[in-house]
């Protein structure tokens, strides 16, 4: 018996110490890096949440209500949820339009919020629709990105930052897929912009950084994956 549970303390610890060093191997909070350009725009990346990001223009995207959907597992837990964090600094509007009908979540559908002072740090809060998280395909980022460069555009900000939160929603997504799709949105939205421009059918301020905010365990591959979609932009 002694040794079955000397057995199990020392499986415990192992776990524990296991946790512990990959804790301490993730990046701290704050943690960023440019990792590419292309047409003057510079991509970050961003160990953040949506309602710490000092920004001009905040990105974050919602699926359409369900009960708890951000609160209660499989959403993440409430020290990880950047979304829940969003909500709780705007008093909870983000909730109340979703749960009232007010503004649905469905697909590609938009919301500008300007938020009250003391509460994030964002200017402007832009949340996009997902629709249903249960028919959620990490190909509809590609729109969501055209979709927040456009408003970043028209709203004539130089910069602007972006949330997918989908893990904060408790949907297992391929990171990877996500951060390139809604990079390689972006970059050819812009790029459709400079064409008309060029053409003298559009007019609009450059847009010279977007920020990609992540969770600390998701700030690497969405690092490489941003990397690999930016080559396909140097050519």
């Amino acid at each position: 018996m002694r040794t079955i549970k000397t057995t199990l303390t020392g499986l415990l610890l192992s776990f524990v110490f296991a946790v512990q060093a990959q804790v301490k191997d993730l990046p701290a909070l704050g943690t960023s890096a440019i990792v590419g350009k292309a047409n003057g725009v510079a991509v970050e990346v961003k160990v953040m949440g949506p309602s710490g990001q000092e920004t001009p223009l905040q990105i974050a995207c919602v699926f359409e209500y369900t009960e708890g959907d951000i609160t209660n597992p499989p959403a993440l837990p409430a020290n990880l949820n950047g979304m829940l964090h969003l909500d709780e600094s705007l008093h909870g509007i983000i909730t109340e339009l979703r749960k009232s009908g007010k503004f649905t979540g469905h697909a590609f559908e938009t919301i500008l919020i300007t938020p009250p002072p003391g509460t994030v740090k964002a200017k402007q809060v832009l949340l996009i629709g997902l629709g249903d998280r249960n028919k959620f395909n990490a190909d509809v980022m590609y729109t969501i990105g055209a979709i927040g460069m456009r408003e970043a555009l028209r709203l004539g900000v130089t910069s602007y930052s972006h949330a997918s939160d989908i893990k904060d929603a408790g949907i297992d997504s391929n990171t990877k897929e996500v951060a390139e799709n809604v990079v390689k949105g972006a970059l050819d939205a812009y790029n459709t912009q400079i064409h008309l421009k060029e053409k003298k059918m559009s007019a609009f301020k450059p847009v010279v950084k977007l920020t990609l905010l992540s969770g600390p365990a998701f700030y690497a591959p969405s690092s490489e994956a941003i990397k690999e979609a930016l080559a396909a932009y140097q050519k």
